[in-house]
């Protein structure tokens, strides 16, 4: 019997990542930071910019997420986003023009709230990023 479940990232590019056997997931959805065991409860959830943590019994990942959607069913996680990025590979340069990107956006006078918090959001979490 499995000790974990399965997870699946898919971005526009290609399959992102798919693992076995992973022990605990925790994603930044929209109610806050959910955390995932095997045998959860099915579940969908919109993702908002944050970390994506996979924990499996002998390391953890992190991953930078923009957006998404979220689905456990059946002992697997799916995540589809648009945009993701392997903390561990990242550049300082690739964080450092996300973040000026973000605060570019934030200073057009068109913006709603709810993009202006979002926006807010992401430059909080690409700043608490740290690149070696």
């Amino acid at each position: 019997m499995s000790e974990g479940f399965k997870i699946d990232i898919v971005n526009p590019e290609k399959s992102f990542l798919s693992k076995e056997n992973v022990s605990e997931v925790v994603v930044p959805a929209y109610e806050g930071e959910m955390g995932i065991l095997k045998d959860h409860i099915p579940i969908i959830s919109f993702l908002k910019p944050g970390i994506i943590k996979v924990i499996s019994s002998s390391e953890e990942h992190n991953f930078y997420v923009e957006d998404g959607i979220v689905e456990f069913k059946d002992n697997t996680l799916s995540i589809l986003t648009s945009s993701i990025f392997d903390i561990k590979n990242a550049n300082k340069k690739h964080v450092s023009d996300e973040i000026q990107e973000a605060e570019k956006e934030l200073n057009k006078d068109d913006l709603n709230d709810q993009k202006r918090f979002l926006l807010n959001h992401k430059v909080e979490i690409l700043k608490s990023i740290s690149i070696n």
